[in-house]
């Protein structure tokens, strides 16, 4: 074997091992730019030796492990042709009529309705088969269970999560993921439960209608119809000139910041589905079913000067400090390294590590290579209370650093902000900074500490009157806010406890079946509902949260201070009770 060969073999190797992991929503362990660059190289090699290996990625769709109930595609999910060159894309659309829409960043599904009715929900899976999720479809926004259109009709989409829902679901779940796109992946397994996802913000964002029994003409009209439907769909717009379509690339290109979801590129389509639907097949591709546009991304190449250690609720993240860089029009200094594991594949160093740096998708800046130098120290204490560190293994094999200091200020902090944000007791004006100046003022160390500020209105007043930001006026403000925030919903109070995996959507669960007292009964983890409810990994968290004492104690005290209300049919005679209702049903017309 000469050495193109062995090269090829190596590299369909690591590709596969890299896309398996990618796709199934564990932790990265090639960067999206390294993977592209080995992808490119196998290309060029395949090209000049003729030697395509029946595994290649360069054949094969990248594909999620298709667990579970496996569904054979009606139509195949074929890969888009793609380049980084814009000269490219030109020569693709010739003079046709073409629309420009985002690459969106997550997991394709494929959602089919009949006669009106949602049918099933399927992963792209390898392209051929995918995994039935159908029993997901609740928890994940826009995708409706009954449309006005009596056909057939498939309809390909992107399940994505934005970004302010991935920093949300991040900073209070100890599994931190590296991306949204992973946590979307992640998400759409079969084995999860619809409960346990549907506090994520996952999306399904329509950008094909594969097959309908009616047949509309344009790509933009098919889109069109599927908003008259009530979907949302993928952004797009339509460019009838081809001489405008460098333009509108660069315009689409510079809006990549302001974009709730995350994109990795661009998708180019031919507005006349005749002509879309005549393609030929190459490899995997469908040579007219689109073409992907995706960035060539900017690298510099830097020095690390220090690591800097950022306390959240559930760990300690490593962010690096670099000698500043431009990378696209902005000065970056600064990324985030995620967590030990990402450190340890990077294999960064100490001062004086080289890097190269890139903003990944035009937004996110990003490590993506490390000549080491020197040892890469991680600290024994929390740099912010002193505590002890440990190195944690998250269920998703990912290492983590925690503070082992159940009242580190910063680790307290976080819980504070959540105590008070308004998915919480939503008490207004109390910011981030307000509640650190409240702790430096030895007013309060913790959540609990928070209401009780309504009996300690003279300390308060002598503590605070004369420092920045604040003055009687304000401080009767937030007197009163706080005393107005002790009459609660049930549902508010539990998010606010901070429990691991009980986001907004499970405490609203939770709240319409159980009353708050009931969590401090033992006999509660032996209900079978419970389970049935939230899955068997909240369950665990619930039981794991209560049982410690200290938790009891914050939330026996929390109950004493608070009017807690319940929607109407918690803890009812007809709680639990299931009806089978038998007869005929009558609709009428709305007078």
């Amino acid at each position: 074997m000469n050495v193109k060969q062995s090269r090829i073999k190596e590299l369909v190797t690591e590709l596969n091992i890299a896309s398996e992991v990618y796709y199934s929503g564990q932790r990265l362990i090639m960067s999206d730019h390294e993977w592209d660059e080995k992808f490119h190289e196998l290309e060029v090699l395949e090209k000049e030796t003729g030697i395509v290996l029946p595994d290649s990625p360069t054949v094969n769709v990248s594909h999620e492990k298709v667990l579970g109930a496996k569904e054979k595609h009606e139509f195949p999910a074929l890969s888009l042709p793609k380049s980084k060159s814009v000269d490219d894309v030109l020569k693709w659309v010739s003079d046709k009529d073409v629309n420009v829409s985002w690459k969106l960043d997550g997991l394709t599904l494929v959602v089919t309705y009949d006669n009106g009715h949602l049918t099933k929900v399927v992963t792209r899976g390898d392209g051929e088969v995918g995994s039935n999720i159908t029993h997901l479809a609740d928890a994940i926004q826009n995708i409706p269970k009954a449309i006005k259109y009596d056909g057939h009709i498939v309809i390909r989409g992107e399940a994505v999560i934005s970004y302010s829902d991935f920093e949300s679901f991040n900073s209070r779940c100890d599994n931190v993921y590296e991306n949204p796109r992973n946590l979307a992946a992640g998400s759409c397994n079969p084995l999860s439960q619809a409960d346990a996802i549907k506090d994520r913000g996952l999306i399904w964002l329509p950008f094909a209608v594969v097959y309908a029994d009616m047949y509309i003409d344009t790509w933009s009209d098919r889109m069109y119809w599927l908003r008259n439907q009530g979907f949302k769909t993928v952004d797009f717009e339509t460019v009838h000139f081809s001489a405008a379509l460098p333009s509108v690339i660069d315009e689409w290109s510079n809006r990549v910041s302001n974009n709730a979801y995350p994109v990795d590129g661009l998708v180019i389509t031919y507005d006349d589905s005749n002509y879309a639907s005549h393609g030929t097949l190459t490899g995997h591709h469908d040579t007219r079913g689109g073409f992907a546009f995706k960035w060539a991304d900017e690298k510099a190449d830097t020095v690390l000067k220090n690591i800097e250690w950022s306390v959240s609720i559930n760990a300690i993240n490593p962010v690096a400090i670099f000698e500043p860089v431009r990378l696209e029009g902005t000065t970056v200094k600064r990324a985030s390294l995620c967590n030990l594991s990402e450190c340890e594949r990077l294999d960064i160093g100490g001062i004086g590590t080289r890097l190269s740096v890139i903003k990944a998708n035009k937004i996110i800046p990003k490590v993506v290579s490390a000549e080491k130098v020197g040892e890469f120290l991680i600290p024994d204490h929390c740099p912010v209370c002193g505590g002890i560190t440990r190195i944690s293994i998250s269920d998703l094999l990912t290492k983590v650093l925690v503070c082992t200091n159940k009242n580190c200020i910063a680790k307290n902090l976080c819980k504070m902000s959540r105590f008070v944000s308004k998915h919480g007791f939503d008490i207004y004006g109390l910011s981030e900074k307000k509640l650190m100046s409240l702790v430096n003022k030895n007013l309060i160390s913790s959540s609990e500490d928070i209401l009780d500020l309504t009996i300690r209105a003279d300390d308060m007043k002598a503590a605070l009157i004369d420092e920045d930001g604040w003055g009687e006026k304000s401080i009767g403000k937030l007197l009163r806010a706080i005393a107005a925030a002790k009459t609660i919903n049930a549902e508010k109070f539990l998010y606010a406890l901070c429990i691991p995996m009980c986001g907004v959507d499970t405490s609203k669960l939770l709240a319409k079946h159980y009353k708050i007292e009931d969590f401090l009964s033992p006999d509660i983890w032996s209900d079978p509902f419970l389970v049935e409810l939230v899955g068997d990994v909240k369950s665990s968290e619930l039981q794991k949260w209560f049982s410690n004492e200290n938790n009891k104690i914050f939330v026996k005290k929390l109950l004493l201070a608070c009017d807690i209300k319940y929607p109407s049919k918690a803890g009812s005679k007809l709680f639990n009770m299931t009806f089978v209702v038998t007869g005929k049903l009558n609709h009428f017309i709305s007078r």
